[in-house]
């Protein structure tokens, strides 16, 4: 841990941890000693840096396991083919970038601090919330509150997961009263999600509060600050893509087409049946066959193969991906209403996504009006002979959360969060879960592994170490 959370890393070290897997890249003397090497950059340079760091951990090989593990996707070939068997080791696990990523949103609000800019400052405690969140979402227990002193914490605790939320809680907190400062630097052009729209960030920053309550099943302040949230579609964090090869591709399309075709698809996942499902279904309501073809196509690798669609759909080289957006907000406020028992106002919010669908909006991508229909539902069509209750639910509650938990499957789409999904709703109450089978055995996958590299150099890491099977401590 000591060498990956050094607040003296600078830019251009970041942009080559990130971008380089050589362990060996820096052995070299002359470069070890170069007199002209940088030392120190301004914090608006800092946040552009970052904000990379945070982009590639939302689409890096992490997010593609989660996918798998969730059933949205399959591993067929190679090691993802591995995945898929649930076979993994501490080797397959890494806390870079991941960590210096948080290190470095960190070092942003020390400068931010130095300069009395508090805009930034919150923006880098929003980047510091998403990337801790997501390692102990991945790995329960994590180290947090001595995470980036290495001189005074050189084998840093590992904090509980409960005490991790608690002050991720109090992070975004502090980053929202920050936001809320009269003003700040100018810092538009270094800010590629939001453009230095400091209002979006601080939407942004409600929106992953209550995605967090939802995790601990605080369903109360999870509307709370919902309704705070990203308010539209203008306001989804998107990290933006283009055309260039090893410049600004989207990493799935590089993955999926470029560099490991084949070695994923969608053949055996669960994510394309429940689609089918739906779409052959009686509701009339609903048409997401536009959806399906923007997922999915098939033949790209194989005669045959169902593909992630790289042709003209979600995963083109310039898709943009999302990071957290108006469809999770309002999702998280149609299940924890629906969980409270507030049906009038969950349906509300489900309705809202699927007005929005109407439209063909989805992550900053417009689908074909063909085979597209999202209706309002009404709260009827969730009775017992309901047309949205095709598994004909005993109450309107549990049927209305089936809809909205399936809702949210299909759109979190190589989003880590439907791997948190999977895992929380063995816990949620009333228990609603989708029927979503195991590639092989009989134990379902719970946790990533700690990385090798941490177990041979922090004393403190768990013990005994957990396995892939072992629940992470708030989905217990």
């Amino acid at each position: 841990m000591k060498k990956l959370v050094s607040h003296k890393i600078t830019i251009a070290f970041v942009l080559i941890t990130l971008l380089s897997s050589c362990s060996d890249l820096f052995n070299e003397p002359n470069i070890k000693n170069n007199p002209n090497a940088v030392t120190d950059v301004d914090v608006a340079t800092l946040l552009s840096g970052t904000l990379l760091g945070v982009a590639m951990i939302h689409e890096d090989t992490d997010v593609r396991i989660g996918a798998i593990w969730a059933g949205q996707l399959n591993g067929l070939a190679r090691q993802h083919q591995g995945y898929a068997d649930y076979i993994v080791s501490s080797q397959n696990f890494s806390w870079s970038p991941l960590y210096p990523a948080a290190s470095q949103a960190r070092l942003i609000q020390t400068k931010a601090d130095a300069v009395g800019d508090k805009w930034t400052k919150g923006i880098g405690q929003v980047l510091e919330a998403l990337l801790i969140a997501k390692a102990t979402d991945f790995y329960g227990d994590v180290p947090y509150s001595q995470a980036f002193d290495d001189v005074k914490y050189p084998t840093p605790t590992f904090d509980k997961q409960a005490d991790v939320y608690t002050a991720l809680q109090t992070t975004l907190d502090n980053a929202i009263q920050n936001l809320s400062a009269p003003s700040g630097l100018a810092i538009a052009s270094q800010d590629f999600i939001y453009g230095g729209n400091v209002g979006k960030w601080k939407a942004a920053a409600y929106t992953l509060k209550a995605r967090l309550y939802l995790h601990v099943g605080d369903y109360a302040k999870a509307v709370t600050n919902a309704t705070s949230g990203i308010s539209s579609t203008s306001g989804d964090a998107l990290i933006p893509h283009g055309t260039s090869q090893g410049v600004d591709y989207n990493q799935n399309y590089d993955f999926f087409r470029v560099n490991r075709a084949g070695d994923t698809g969608f053949d055996g996942a669960y994510l394309p049946v429940l689609m089918q499902s739906r779409i052959k279904s009686a509701n009339t309501k609903t048409d997401e066959t536009s959806l399906y073809n923007h997922y999915f196509k098939v033949g790209i690798t194989a005669t045959g193969s169902l593909d992630p669609n790289t042709t003209d759909g979600a995963f083109t080289a310039s898709s943009p991906h999302p990071i957290i957006t108006y469809y999770e907000n309002q999702l998280i406020l149609a299940e924890a209403q629906a969980r409270l028992g507030v049906t009038d106002k969950a349906l509300d919010a489900l309705n809202s996504v699927r007005k929005g669908l109407t439209s063909g909006y989805i992550n900053g991508k417009t689908i074909s009006a063909t085979g597209l229909k999202y209706d309002a539902y009404t709260l009827s069509d969730f009775a017992p002979t309901g047309l949205a209750n095709p598994t004909k639910l005993a109450t309107v509650q549990t049927a209305l959360l089936y809809e909205i938990i399936s809702q949210r499957y299909i759109f979190l789409l190589m989003q880590y969060e439907a791997f948190n999904d999977v895992r929380r709703l063995e816990k949620a109450t009333p228990v609603v879960q989708l029927p979503i089978p195991l590639y092989t055995g009989s134990q379902k996958p719970e946790r990533f592994i700690y990385p090798q590299n941490e177990v041979n150099t922090n004393p403190n890491v768990p013990k005994p170490l957990p396995d892939q099977f072992t629940k992470i401590p708030i989905f217990q």
